[in-house]
């Protein structure tokens, strides 16, 4: 996919429906006094954005069900990772 140059916004303002074109093959960038402001992309590309920020999601150790925070409590790690724990080492 190639690379689409960032467009100042009043360019992109003023020639909306080409963007809106382009944004259906590649986020189209845009930018205000030489910095990129935002991107404007099409539903396909957004909504496969919101999917994945749904999959990054953490949680606090207080929402997590009880059975869930036992589990994890008796969880150990693999012997084969026990170096990392000299990284914990006060210095």
């Amino acid at each position: 996919m190639a690379k689409i140059e960032a467009v100042p916004a009043a360019e992109f303002t003023r020639n909306f429906g080409r963007y809106r074109m382009q944004a259906q093959r590649a986020a189209v960038p845009v930018s205000s006094h030489g910095s990129i402001t935002g991107y404007f992309v099409g539903p396909t590309e957004y909504e496969e954005f919101q999917r994945f920020k749904q999959l990054r999601r953490s949680f606090a150790t207080a929402e997590l069900p009880d059975d869930k925070v036992a589990e994890i409590s008796r969880s150990r790690m693999d012997e084969r990772h026990a170096h990392l724990n000299a990284l914990l080492d006060q210095k």
